[in-house]
């Protein structure tokens, strides 16, 4: 029970890395109703341009100005895809049904790894990346908190309440809602829904940038493959926590990053559990618990039950 509190904050912290992900997934999906599977790789490419960014300033720039630019960089580097994959890749399909869309995202998320592993440079095997560096925040005697967790659990609220703020009181936020809960009335209304449709991208791919950064500078490298992954728990965060649901991507993300950090520690203590438990069962017992949130409450934790669009 001592190591309780650290197992907690760093359940938190990788929590809110998937939420921040999630958050992409569950914007896109409650807009237009697509599971852009193609999202994990809009985080990879956030992590490259970031990468990309740093190795253009001067050597030895401190990160306190550095972290900065490569968020702006990682940023520029997704928005632009992800605009660029609904322009060309999603919009001339939205009419189709939906599975077009459906194999469409798989196709171009393996397009986008293969994109990145075959001309940028050097990335056939895991690039560094900068790393904070000090000692961790100890906060109590069996709890400290290392400075790239601590830069996440800042920054992921702060990014998810801006957001709930936008979208509640801005005309843009409101002309979302609007999208989302009725397109055609909306585009009736005088709502440009293309516009809103491509802010949601938008909005979706600098949040997995700012992610894809707290992700490099934890551990310190990124790779091409490292979106398909925390893709696919980002996703899952999003329908755990009630896809459609900016907060509940969040919170999806929270227990989702507890579960794990929580089951490699204490999996293996239990009686006849020690083959279940370590980090290699962390993904298991990750979807065992979808599937049991799923099974008791299958809109998610904050969804609502609605009827399917016609």
């Amino acid at each position: 029970m001592n190591e309780l509190p650290q197992q907690l904050a760093n359940g938190l912290a990788l929590g809110a890395l998937y939420g921040l992900i999630a958050i992409g997934y569950t914007m896109v999906y409650g807009i237009v109703q697509l599971i852009n599977f193609a999202h994990g790789e809009i985080f990879m490419i956030g992590g490259f341009g970031a990468l990309t960014t740093y190795l253009m300033l001067p050597s030895g720039t401190s990160l306190l100005v550095s972290i900065p630019l490569m968020i702006i960089g990682g940023a520029i580097a997704s928005v632009a895809v992800a605009t660029a994959a609904e322009r060309f890749a999603y919009r001339p399909l939205r009419g189709a049904p939906r599975l077009a869309p459906l194999i469409t995202a798989i196709g171009l998320s393996i397009a986008l790894q293969q994109l990145i592993w075959g001309f940028y440079p050097d990335a056939k095997a895991a690039r560094s990346f900068p790393e904070f560096t000090g000692e961790s925040f100890k906060i109590l005697d069996n709890l400290s908190i290392q400075r790239a967790d601590a830069f996440v659990l800042v920054l992921a609220p702060l990014c998810m309440l801006g957001l709930g703020v936008f979208v509640s009181k801005s005309r843009s936020g409101r002309a979302m809602q609007a999208t989302a809960q009725d397109p055609d009335t909306a585009k009736l209304m005088g709502i440009n829904t293309d516009r809103i449709i491509v802010m949601a991208f938008a909005i979706g791919a600098a949040f997995a940038a700012v992610a894809a950064v707290a992700y490099g500078l934890d551990k310190g490298q990124i790779n091409f493959e490292m979106g398909f992954i925390l893709g696919l728990k980002a996703f899952t965060a999003a329908v755990l926590g009630g896809i459609g649901n900016i907060y509940g991507a969040m919170v999806g993300g929270v227990v989702l990053g507890l579960a794990e950090s929580l089951s490699i520690a204490y999996i293996e203590e239990i009686p006849g559990m020690q083959q279940l438990g370590g980090g290699a069962w962390s993904n298991v017992w990750a979807f065992v618990l979808l599937i049991v949130v799923l099974l008791v409450r299958p809109q998610g934790l904050l969804g609502e039950r609605v009827a399917d669009r016609a």
